[in-house]
């Protein structure tokens, strides 16, 4: 590598993206709290799948039930949910990142990795921003790291629409005060046991020797944990094919089902379109989870592993129903969903 030149991961994060996208289509809206997800209709069950971020601000996100986001932003423009035109647009992004240089790792349809070398890392980053937005109208956040781990955190740090270096020098400038759920992979459970035990903060999970954690979140879990608190990622920028984990279906009901005859007749229908995701994407199931969210909000699953990988209809439905059954089913059950986990190469 050339003198001044260095290696950095540059996360490419493209700001409220589904909003965004549908903000192309809909330029009168800009400014406005805008919430994208189910049919568009602001009474119904389901979940904000996008949020602006002047919904934001009233306290919406992604994930919050519909009704909720019209409690509190009631003057809020609901748009339904349009999954094809977004994995279009996300196609068109990747496409322009993939003809940049460096090495690309799609991470998902909104984000990306990417690995360079060069003598200017704000300048690439600037630049990367730029031909994203001429080519697509679209807006991305952009964060340098020296690794994995800390790009994706700066990227947060960068939005909306900017840049943010974060890497061993500034780390514990940045990083120390924050609560361990600011870590990338460290979600409330686990911050709420963290704290429970005393850590509430990145700086005193880095000072917690790894021993310490090993008995409560096990042998590799516990390590890694105080790891990610110095900002540890090992993890490579890869040029292998985006491949999902799991292709997934579920349905909010409009009205709690009672009855047991229509819960597995739902559960049909999504494995029917779990297996039409499989084979489009020509990949193969090796366990099927089923996710039941009763009328209290409890939400539990229960899976089966497949006697051998597949995508046919009939295994996977099997498969689903028996998952089903495990249930108590005992509360009107609000919502079903239907997971296949596909195969590992």
């Amino acid at each position: 590598m050339l003198s001044g030149v260095e290696r950095v991961v540059l996360h490419i994060d493209l700001d409220q993206f589904i909003v965004a996208v549908e903000l192309l289509r809909h330029p009168e809206l800009r400014g406005r709290p805008v919430l994208v997800g189910g049919s568009g209709d602001r009474s119904e069950r389901g979940v904000v799948a996008g949020a602006s971020y002047e919904a934001r601000e009233r306290g919406v996100r992604s994930g919050t039930p519909l009704r909720t986001a019209a409690s509190r932003c009631p003057e809020a423009v609901f748009l339904p949910a349009d999954r094809e035109t977004y994995l279009a647009a996300s196609a068109d992004v990747m496409g322009v990142l993939g003809e940049l240089g460096g090495v690309l790792e799609v991470a998902g349809w909104d984000e990306a990795f990417m690995l360079v070398d060069t003598d200017d890392a704000e300048q690439i980053a600037r630049y990367v921003q730029r031909c994203v937005h001429d080519r697509t109208a679209l807006n991305c956040s952009v964060g340098i790291g020296d690794n994995k781990l800390r790009a994706k955190l700066a990227s947060g740090m960068a939005k909306p629409a900017g840049v943010f270096r974060l890497d061993v020098a500034n780390w514990v400038e940045v990083m120390s005060e924050l609560p361990t759920d600011a870590l990338w992979g460290v979600g409330g459970k686990t911050a709420k046991k963290l704290a429970a035990r005393g850590i509430a903060t990145v700086a005193e999970l880095a000072r917690t020797p790894m021993d310490d954690l090993a008995g409560e979140f096990g042998p590799n879990i516990g390590p890694w944990l105080v790891a990610l608190a110095h900002g540890y990622d090992s993890s490579p920028v890869t040029d292998e094919p985006f491949r999902a984990r799991s292709h997934g279906r579920e349905v909010t009901f409009q009205r709690d089902l009672h009855e047991k005859e229509p819960m597995r007749a739902e559960v049909t229908r999504l494995a029917r379109q779990v297996c039409d995701d499989l084979a489009a994407d020509e990949t193969l199931a090796r366990r099927v989870v089923v996710k039941v969210r009763d009328s209290r909000f409890g939400t539990h699953t229960h899976g089966v592993t497949l006697g051998e990988p597949t995508r046919d209809f009939e295994p996977i439905e099997t498969a689903a129903q028996q998952a089903l059954g495990r249930f108590p089913l005992d509360r009107p059950v609000r919502l079903l969903g239907v997971r296949a986990e596909l195969t590992r190469d």
